[in-house]
């Protein structure tokens, strides 16, 4: 599979496009204005301790306080026992060094951690764990072993590793998590990484002895550095900047961490915009749809809501050649990779329902799941499948981190209020109604002047006109209607005259 990374900068935004076989599979969107805040330490001030929910609200420095639940305490201040009280651990007032493992989303702060980390190319250094971890998309067994033993061997030697700064072997503690990209490399290259990382942490619980809560202690790299550091692999093709300032930015930083990524690089400079090769633009555009057409002629329809996404699969135009069983299992087989492809496109997270059309076969039903289980293996974020409900409904969660592609780039609709409905000119109609009633026996007038929208006076003086008639007659009040053209449909105000 032959893929590539285009990165498309401008003043205001970063957006970076993962594209495999010519098919946009994953886009990320970061604003200047609204940076992510995953992986930043902070040094914070507990603001609210909350026994009822075993949490904290930690004050950052942020617009919204973070929120810390107590299984997201390291052990050393947790420890693994039961029942914990969080007041045990935390006091209103105290100073604590805290990490953001989910940015701000909605009306929620940032969830927060004291499970702190640093991370490299190969390497994930967790300074208060003795925890040693392998990715799990790392799946030849004689691969994880003998990466376990470059490892050691690498924790071993690290301060005798050319290029590596002695480290003093009373701090060099702590635990590691080998990354999907450490598959191949050797003790030599991981001991570099130990060095820096250890390095980094240094600088990092310095700084946090120094500055006042609240206060920003270690900032993660931006977008555009950390696709070299977290999605660089052998199938990425190459790597294309429309930035001069930034190619060179990432040219220094792949010579520092990732020289074998050099030759990839590539400053684009067309006249062509950047995300319009493959599609890029249109297929964004697309993603911010409710509906997603498959080739067969089914479709998904796709509802983000704040509890969870729906996923409701149709077998919309196709009819197919034999029978409905048939029918059913082809369309649900191209619908599983399909929305694999679009929680991945559209960053959708938390709590996932998936309607598959039912079917009778049950063979059919476990190569459906098989086709799911494939297609989301590709996934970077964490999926799990929890279950097949008794209505048949798919229940799965997807890792969630960062706002969703439609909530970064869209914002509630200002005249339906993110509802998604309007009240038809027929339900205003009767409102209207119902309030003249009311108006007149509140006022003395002679008559009411009434302002809707277009749509909703064309229908008073077509559909409803016996009925305005009727009503003239039961008030002994005149009705005038005017057109207020920034009125929406459910809009309307009725001023006696």
């Amino acid at each position: 599979m032959s893929s590539e990374i285009l990165i498309n900068i401008t003043p205001m935004e970063t957006r970076v496009a993962l594209v495999e076989n010519g098919v946009l599979q994953e886009v990320s969107v970061e604003r200047e204005k609204n940076r992510g805040i995953v992986g930043n330490i902070y040094k914070g001030k507990v603001v609210r301790v909350l026994p009822g929910m075993q949490a904290a609200f930690v004050e950052i420095g942020l617009e919204k306080a973070g929120f810390l639940h107590v299984d997201d305490l390291r052990e050393t201040e947790s420890g693994t026992e039961t029942g914990l009280d969080i007041r045990q651990y935390l006091r209103d007032g105290q100073s604590i060094v805290v990490q953001v493992i989910k940015d701000p989303i909605s009306t929620k702060g940032a969830r927060l951690s004291t499970k702190l980390s640093v991370s490299s190319r190969y390497l994930v250094y967790m300074p208060y764990e003795e925890h040693i971890g392998i990715s799990q998309r790392i799946e030849d067994e004689p691969e994880r072993l003998r990466l376990r033993e470059q490892l050691d061997k690498a924790i071993e030697n690290v301060g005798r590793v050319e290029g590596v700064d002695s480290i003093d072997s009373s701090k060099a503690g702590g635990g590691y998590i080998l990354r999907t990209a450490a598959e191949g490399v050797d003790s030599e290259e991981l001991a570099r990484e130990i060095g820096f990382l250890q390095q980094l942490w240094g600088h990092v619980f310095e700084t946090a002895k120094m500055v006042d809560a609240p206060a920003l202690v270690y900032k993660d790299l931006p977008i555009f550095l950390r696709v070299l550091r977290d999605m660089a692999n052998p199938q990425i093709e190459k790597v294309k900047v429309d930035s001069q300032k930034n190619y060179q930015k990432l040219c220094d930083f792949s010579r520092r961490f990732n020289p074998e990524m050099l030759s990839i690089l590539e400053y684009y400079c067309s006249d062509r915009p950047l995300f319009y090769l493959h599609g890029v633009e249109d297929e964004i555009s697309r993603a911010l749809e409710k509906n997603v057409p498959l080739k067969s002629g089914g479709s998904l329809v796709i509802e983000q809501t704040e509890a969870m996404t729906t996923v409701d699969v149709n077998t919309g135009a196709f009819v197919g050649r034999r029978n409905l069983e048939e029918t059913t299992y082809k369309t649900n087989l191209e619908a599983a990779s399909t929305i694999a492809r679009q929680l991945r496109l559209r960053n959708l997270g938390g709590i996932i329902i998936i309607d598959f059309i039912d079917m009778k076969d049950a063979e059919h039903r476990r190569q459906v799941m098989r086709a799911l289980e494939k297609a989301l293996s590709r996934d970077r974020a964490k999926t799990t499948i929890a279950s097949v409900s008794a209505l048949g409904l798919v229940e799965m969660t997807r890792k969630r981190s960062s706002e969703s592609l439609g909530r970064t780039l869209c914002q509630p609709c200002p005249t339906c209020e993110g509802k998604g409905r309007l009240k038809s000119a027929e339900t205003t109609c009767y409102e209207i109604f119902r309030d003249v009633l009311r108006e007149a026996r509140a006022f003395e007038c002679e008559k009411f002047l009434i302002l809707a929208a277009q749509v909703v006076i064309d229908r008073l003086l077509d559909e409803e006109s016996s009925h305005v008639a009727d009503l003239e007659e039961f008030v002994g009040k005149t009705l005038e209607f005017q057109v207020e053209s920034a009125y929406s449909q459910e809009q309307f105000d009725i001023i006696p005259v």
